[in-house]
């Protein structure tokens, strides 16, 4: 009897002991610390999840991290940017695992609030980086994403060098409010007007408007992301109707400083010219017609006299570096384009300043931008909605080839009473210039209150001044 007592006992001690070495190993806790396999430093805010089960934590500003395995063989280690990582625990209770780059920044898309992966979003996004915008000589931000966007219209609505363009992201879904995208600069809304004064004119008609995107240097910007459904209007709300188009500049990077310069050249001419009819054809016909008059015994092209091959130069400069708690990028550019309609172009002088400081462990970030341009435009008196005796191409295409462009005396030769204008007096005598000056600022200070949890402040200010002066000359 007390042989089957001690028995009995052992059995119980021993399920006591298995028990306690069971829940040992359920309740076992892993610490450690997550980093960049490259650089060393620790990553705020990756996820370590235990393999199979809900159990989940985050780094916090020093990278750590713990977890309650609950028996768990495996830990998967995540981040924006980042390799996925599966780790074997064996028992070990502290791992440090490094993570290395891999996942490709285009699976990721930063939309107004937060970052998710791209197979993971459900509104309509199209991101285009810096590496695939559109090459050459481009005055306008929005010209970066022509046709590079399926869905999207933009269409330049003159030949003006720095005119406005037409962008349509939604089609025309209003007929009152207008059908124009909200534009959002480094997370700054702009109401989509520029400040360059209108002109009208009985006889000029009205002239196109300005590019309200000029004043940002396209040599500044390091993506687009076009949205184009209902999402728009859960983050801008009503604004975002028409759909959205972020603007995001380029940014410091940590490391040595880093200095960049690039310039281009380019010529531009125009497309396609009307078939009209030369000095000698023009003979011709009056003769085929039995016609005695018309004929003023010369032989020119007036729409040749006041076009010309535009001749456009681009200048950028930029430097930038910094370290883990401040980073900081300056810029400069120079545009000079010349339209192909004589005396028509744009000047255009840029500057950036862009940075950021981080204090008190990285938790306080202050980022700060300064955009700042001045631009001057020469515009030439063609409009689409002036009489045919007040457009400038209209007065070159019904200009007679046989009637000089010059009297002997090398004066403009004017027709005394007629409704027919001489184009290359007309140029000559017009002379409209635009000078105008823009600002865009915008501090953001944002404090991490706990590892979920960020507050951000955005404080910006616009400011534009337009100056233009118009004459025609008698």
């Amino acid at each position: 009897m007390k042989i089957e007592v001690r028995h009995l006992l052992s059995q119980c001690l021993l399920l006591l002991l298995m028990v306690c070495v069971s829940s040992f190993a359920m309740a076992q806790t892993v610490t450690g610390t997550v980093t960049d396999a490259k650089t060393g430093d620790a990553l705020i805010g990756a996820s370590v999840t235990v393999k199979g089960a809900d159990t989940g934590a985050s780094t916090d500003v020093n990278g750590k991290y713990s977890i309650n395995t609950n028996g768990a063989t495996a830990l998967i280690v995540s981040y924006i940017g980042y390799a996925e990582q599966e780790v074997t625990i064996n028992g070990r209770t502290e791992i440090n695992i490094a993570l290395s780059e891999g996942i490709k920044t285009d699976e990721i898309v930063v939309i107004g609030y937060g970052a998710v992966k791209k197979s993971d979003l459900t509104g309509s996004v199209t991101s285009v980086k810096a590496e695939n915008f559109n090459k050459g000589v481009v005055t306008g931000a929005d010209q970066l994403i022509q046709g590079k966007v399926a869905g999207v219209q933009i269409m330049n609505n003159s030949g003006q060098p720095g005119g406005a363009t037409t962008v349509r992201i939604r089609g025309n879904s209003s007929v009152r409010t207008g059908n124009t995208p909200l534009y959002v600069v480094d997370g700054v809304p702009l109401d989509g007007r520029s400040a360059r004064p209108g002109f009208s004119n009985s006889d000029l008609g009205n002239s196109p408007g300005a590019n309200p995107l000029n004043f940002i240097n396209p040599d500044d910007i390091a993506s687009m992301q076009v949205l184009k459904d209902a999402s728009a209007t859960a983050i801008y709300g009503s604004r975002g109707a028409n759909g959205v188009v972020i603007i995001t500049t380029k940014k410091g990077r940590a490391g040595a400083p880093k200095m960049s310069f690039n310039t281009s050249f380019g010529s531009s001419s125009i497309l396609k010219k009307y078939q009209v009819l030369t000095g000698d054809e023009y003979r011709s016909a009056l003769t085929d017609y039995g016609l005695t008059g018309g004929d003023e015994g010369s032989s020119v092209d007036a729409m040749d006299a006041i076009l010309q091959d535009g001749f456009s130069q681009n200048y950028n400069f930029s430097i930038g570096g910094g370290s883990d708690m401040a980073s900081y990028r300056v810029s400069a550019g120079y545009l000079d384009q010349q339209g192909i309609v004589k005396e028509s172009g744009i000047k255009k002088y840029t500057g950036n300043i862009t940075g950021q400081f981080r204090f008190f462990d990285k938790r306080l970030t202050v980022d700060y931008n300064l955009l700042a341009a001045h631009t001057t435009e020469d515009l030439a008196p063609i409009t689409t909605n002036a009489g045919f005796t007040g457009n400038l191409i209209g007065q070159a295409l019904q200009w007679n080839p046989t009637s000089p462009l010059y009297n002997s005396s090398g004066a403009y030769n004017i027709l005394s009473g007629s409704t027919t204008i001489n184009p290359v007096a007309m140029l000559g005598a017009y002379d409209d210039r635009s000078e105008l000056s823009a600002v865009l600022a915008s501090i953001a200070p944002s404090f991490k209150l706990t590892d979920n949890l960020t507050y951000r402040f955005l404080y910006s200010v616009k400011h534009e001044v337009g100056l233009r002066r118009s004459e025609i000359a008698d």
